[in-house]
């Protein structure tokens, strides 16, 4: 017979745990179709960051630049010890011709010395250690091995210099890629944030910028002081004359420059070299602690690593050429966006 028992029903536990699961899913998918979508960040916000990020460019920007110095002094070295090292032989090989002609003049009347003949096929350092095959030469010929074997011993100390220098070059060169491509990173995410601005955003950073511009040129300007030296006024007026120059890394002008390349080619303009780097400027002459000492030209340093240079341009105000996106303008000290450190005067 068939079974006409009542099917079980479930237990009231369990109408209570799949009812409390479908409640938790209706509130979950309500709360996902209310939730207000992720916020765009401000133009204040981005600006923030972008500043940032050109900030830690400029720092990569003058550990490059003191890679690429190095390089060049590198390159520079290795050269010449190259061009000294193939005077160095040539001047061996004619020693050696020399020496080769007394012999063939000490056969031609009566046979080559056998010490003489032995040096001929090898190197003479085995036998100039050796007393008495010195004894059997004449002082001429002793003469021409020695300084043989002395050019001998300078050309494999310049060898073994030059070695070592295309070594440090080799490893000079990748640290420059390096440096590079972290320049060229930072410089790319930045651009990719301020992609993310409106037209009217980014008019509106541009106005905000200009305004800033003018006011500290105008205070620049009207408060100028007085040169530290008609040197250093010849390396401000030649910055003033490269205000609105782009600003572009590694760049030492004259059409474009970086902070510490306006500075070196400011002063190049006077006459006076200084070094490449911002770091290196700084003991380029007489360090200057207070704000208030500072006079027209003198070089003023920023950050706590130094990684920024200007040109001081009166009434707390720097010439300089900011970071990338900006011209060779006026700023005020007070918004470079790292701390003033020191002044020095060249």
């Amino acid at each position: 017979m068939a079974s006409h028992r009542r099917p079980k029903q479930p237990s009231r536990t369990r109408v209570t745990v799949l009812t409390t699961a479908a409640a938790a899913a209706v509130a979950l998918s309500s709360q996902a179709a209310n939730a207000a979508p992720s916020q765009k960040p401000s133009k204040d916000e981005v600006k923030a960051k972008v500043d940032k990020l050109y900030e830690e460019a400029e720092q990569a920007t003058e550990k490059y630049n003191g890679a690429k110095e190095k390089q060049e002094k590198l390159q520079k070295e290795v050269s010449t010890i190259q061009d000294n090292v193939a005077r160095g032989q040539e001047d061996l090989n004619a020693l050696r011709d020399g020496l080769g002609s007394m012999a063939s003049a000490q056969y031609r009347s009566g046979g080559i010395d056998p010490s003489l003949q032995l040096f001929l096929s090898a190197d003479p350092d085995d036998y100039l250690d050796k007393a008495s095959t010195l004894d059997q030469l004449s002082g001429q010929q002793v003469e021409a091995l020695k300084k043989i074997q002395e050019k001998q011993r300078e050309l494999s100390q310049q060898r073994s210099e030059a070695s070592e220098k295309l070594k440090d070059l080799s490893a000079t060169r990748t640290e420059l890629g390096n440096k590079k491509k972290q320049v060229q990173g930072k410089l790319s995410e930045a651009q990719k944030l301020l992609n993310t601005l409106t037209a009217q955003e980014r008019a509106a950073l541009k106005k905000e910028e200009q305004r800033a511009n003018r006011t500290s040129e105008r205070d620049a300007l009207t408060g100028a002081g007085t040169p530290a030296s008609g040197r250093a006024a010849a390396a401000f007026a030649a910055a003033q004359s490269k205000i609105g120059t782009p600003y572009v890394y590694g760049a030492t002008g004259p059409s474009s420059f970086d902070c510490s390349g306006l500075t070196s080619w400011a002063y190049a303009q006077a006459g006076v070299g200084i070094p490449r780097t911002s770091e290196a400027q700084t003991g380029a002459g007489t360090r200057i602690s207070s704000m208030g000492d500072l006079q027209v030209g003198d070089l003023v340093f920023f950050f706590n690593d130094l990684h920024h240079v200007g040109l001081y341009a009166g009434n707390g105000q720097v010439l300089h050429a900011p970071r990338t996106g900006t011209v060779v303008r006026y700023e005020s000290m007070s918004t470079i966006g790292g701390p003033f450190m020191f002044g020095v005067r060249v």
